[in-house]
């Protein structure tokens, strides 16, 4: 038995771009660890979705509780820092925000689980956090940072494949590469990078049943819930890594578990 360990930014994160690989592991009798850096406080959510006195934080421990329990995870570390929010909002000014922390500081946090797991694999993210949100670039600092102090044997970068979102936004219609908000020149890392591509179209199920766990976040999840099953496998049946060494390596369909 091997030990993952994925470090994410926000509750949610962990389906996207790793919740599949989390199931696989898992089910092939991995010990699986998802670590959360923010209490994701400031994520947008539909009027009236919360119960009365129920706060968003409460709610999205609750789903990312819940979103675990299907991917399989053994163990859920949240630091609960607060939420950061976009680069150029008040909340980012904020002193206590993940983004704004010492790395040091939460580095040696994740490294202590790294330790108390015998961690074989550790997962952050790419120096861009995929599309440059300040969580997301903490957390590719934090775990680089982590993966060092604990010695870590073997560190991936989980990424969003560039070329694959280009040629899947030039398929369909109702998607341009001029779409607001999203820079498809800096949004991932091209193909070529790319150092582990793995399939989990046998899980698809419950990467979309740990979508489903995030009720509030219907803005990330809702247009793929309504996609059928097929579709979702197309679109999200697989996950990448990058070495987080840089170095180019043999492509290969499996994390080191």
């Amino acid at each position: 038995m091997s030990v993952l360990v994925c470090f994410h930014a926000h509750p949610d994160d962990e389906v996207f771009s790793t919740g599949g690989t989390i199931r696989l592991a898992a089910d092939a009798g991995h010990r699986v660890v998802l670590v959360t850096a923010t209490d994701g406080a400031l994520g947008e959510f539909p009027d009236g979705i919360l119960e009365p006195g129920e706060s968003l934080l409460s709610r999205r421990r609750r789903e990312l509780e819940t979103s675990a329990e299907a991917l399989g995870v053994h163990r859920l570390v949240m630091f609960d820092y607060p939420d950061s929010g976009m680069a150029g909002t008040p909340e980012n000014e904020n002193p206590a925000a993940f983004s704004n922390i010492p790395v040091e500081e939460a580095a040696r946090r994740l490294a202590d689980v790294l330790v108390e797991e015998s961690a074989d694999v550790v997962t952050f993210y790419d120096s861009n956090g995929g599309y440059g949100h300040p969580d997301h670039i903490a957390v590719h600092h934090v775990g680089r940072a982590a993966a060092e102090m604990a010695e870590t044997p073997h560190r991936f970068e989980s990424v969003a494949n560039r070329d694959s979102m280009k040629a899947m936004m030039k398929a369909n219609p109702a998607w341009t590469e001029d779409t607001p908000d999203l820079d498809l020149d800096s949004f991932g890392v091209p193909a070529s990078e790319i150092t582990v591509e793995v399939d989990v179209t046998s899980v698809i199920d419950a990467k979309r049943a740990a979508m489903v766990a995030h009720a509030t976040q219907v803005g990330d999840f809702g247009p793929f819930l309504a996609m059928p099953i097929e579709l979702l496998r197309t679109v999200f049946g697989v996950e990448w890594f990058r070495h987080a060494d840089l170095r180019q390596r043999p492509m290969v369909d499996r994390l080191p578990l």
